[in-house]
């Protein structure tokens, strides 16, 4: 690690933020510690823990020797806790960590959703539980735009989404990329209530649909989210891993929003990141992509500048892992000089696909759930990262549910081609797999009954699968769901390859395969028919 020990005890790390922040403002204080025996509250002989990085979301102290911590504040300021990698936070009463207070003495503006309530305490005392050394890799459950807009969507999230959870393996933290509802605020505490049930230790961040949207300015944009979730800037350590989600949604009232970060995210980072050591495995998720998602020449979905800025702060990591949301599609970006990255290697961004897929729309299943596979044909679902001990990760993506006994669909990817063609017919037709995970420079190839494995070819279009559900929709003389699937846009892992038509008439068998660069190989099948024509 850096010099963070030499510093004196409790010490504001010198920044010039630093000094301005303390002039002529209150100072919070408290004590980090030990709750051994994990009964909520500082029992006489639990000691303090010293060294714990605290912040008001702009500077870093560390504990003293004794576990007591002091930090200037201005109102609205919410001070939190960094969580230790060695340790693990008590739970509250909410099932979340219970690391951070607010500072609002004279409470929040008057919003639609109700803000932040007054609170003038100026101390808090956190309790750190003893960590359980991981026995292999840090398991992370990654959830983007859940997006619910009533309590029937909470009940799909819970039923969809958890569910799938619940049956897969344990995981020691949850994050959630922003739009965990859809602008109805009020819908927080359900939506929280059942990803608490979960057990895992869950962290936030706030999406364009999760602002206060009567907000007069972005300081204020977030003060609900803040309520229920606490900080909108947060860090949380484990063995060799530092993650910092950040709120990079800029507000502008009356004119919508754009991606970007606060003066005070970047003091925060500015704070935090030199207590790191250079070789730490960095994860920074927010809801925005940082890559640009914009078609119209000359518009940006995030601010340039402050894009330069952070990757600039990021620099000397050789170990950085973006995540994001926000776009209702699964794809990766690698970052280079043309987005203002200079590294060893190119910066990968992982934009996470939904949780809601596409607004929890389509058809219902024999459960009642809507199908909500996504514009790109991902079917909804989260995703986990793996990050061992040397700083490696993996990503995989674990679609909610899947058609039982249906080979052409499985967690990689799901193929579509034709049931019948012309035998002799000019081979004008092909078999499509959507990799969910695929990148450009994945290989994948098929074979026709047991034969020779050949490369299929990436396309940019629309998955032919859920074009024949949008023509469906299109011939329906009612609505199949609440709301129709999404109009299909071009996929960014489509693959195709042409179907043979001079064999002999019947039907065939079509194998697709892929090699993971994270989970190995992975296939899937199906078949097509030829049939003699007749004029």
């Amino acid at each position: 690690m850096v010099l963070v020990a030499a510093l004196a005890c409790s010490s504001l790390l010198a920044t010039p933020q630093a000094a301005a922040a303390t002039q002529g403002k209150a100072e919070f204080s408290g004590v980090v510690y030990a709750d051994t025996n994990e009964n909520g509250r500082r029992d006489p002989d639990e000691p303090g823990v010293s060294g714990v990085k605290l912040s008001n979301g702009r500077d870093i102290v560390l504990t003293d020797a004794d576990g007591s911590y002091r930090i200037p504040v201005r109102p609205g300021d919410t001070v939190f806790a960094v969580k230790p990698a060695d340790r693990a936070f008590a739970t509250g009463a909410d099932g979340l960590p219970a690391f951070w207070q607010h500072y609002f003495p004279a409470g929040s503006p008057a919003l639609e959703y109700g803000g932040i309530p007054a609170d003038n305490r100026l101390s808090m005392d956190v309790a750190l539980h003893a960590g359980e050394p991981l026995a292999g890799d840090l398991e992370v459950l990654l959830m983007a735009d859940p997006q619910v807009k009533s309590l029937v969507d909470v009940d799909y999230y819970d039923r969809d989404i958890l569910d799938s959870i619940r049956k897969d393996a344990p995981a020691q933290l949850g994050l959630s990329l922003g739009d965990i509802v859809d602008d109805d605020l009020s819908l927080y505490p359900a939506i929280n209530a059942r990803t608490a049930a979960l057990g895992v230790p869950w962290l936030h961040a706030p999406g364009n649909h999760d602002m206060d949207l009567d907000a007069a300015s972005d300081a204020e944009s977030t003060l609900t989210f803040r309520r229920y979730f606490g900080p909108d800037t947060v860090a949380w350590e484990e063995q060799g891993t530092a993650i910092v989600l950040l709120d990079d949604v800029i507000h502008l009232p009356g004119d919508g929003y754009v991606g970007g970060l606060r003066e005070d995210q970047f003091a925060f980072l500015e704070s935090y990141l030199p207590t790191l050591a250079d070789d730490t495995r960095l994860v920074v998720g927010a809801h925005i992509p940082f890559f640009n998602t914009a078609t119209a020449p000359g518009a940006e979905t995030f601010r340039v500048a402050d894009r330069q800025r952070l990757f600039q702060l990021l620099q000397r990591f050789d170990n950085v892992l973006l995540l994001s949301g926000h776009t209702h599609v699964q794809q990766h970006f690698h970052h280079g000089a043309a987005e203002g990255w200079n590294g060893r290697h190119p910066l990968h961004e992982y934009n996470v696909g939904a949780a809601c897929g596409a607004f929890w729309s389509g058809v219902k299943d024999e459960a009642g759930i809507p199908d909500a596979t996504m514009a790109d044909g991902t079917p909804n679902g989260y995703a986990r990262l793996k990050i061992g001990r040397s700083g490696d990760y993996a990503l995989s993506w674990h679609p909610a549910r899947l058609p039982a006994n249906h080979a052409e669909i499985t967690n990689a990817m799901a193929l579509h081609a034709p049931r019948v063609l012309r035998r002799g017919a000019y081979p004008a037709w092909g078999v499509y797999a959507n990799v969910f995970m695929g990148m450009d420079d994945s290989k994948v190839e098929y074979r026709i009954d047991g034969g020779e494995w050949k490369p299929m070819r990436k396309v940019v279009q629309a998955d032919p699968r859920l074009l024949a559900e949008n023509v469906r929709d299109d011939e329906a003389d009612m609505l199949r769901g609440f709301d129709r699937s999404p109009e299909a846009k071009p996929s960014r892992h489509l693959w195709r390859g042409a179907l043979p038509t001079d064999l002999a008439a019947g039907e065939h068998n079509v194998e697709v395969r892929t090699t993971d660069r994270w989970i190995g190989e992975q296939a899937a099948r199906t078949t097509y028919r030829l049939q003699d024509g007749s004029e």
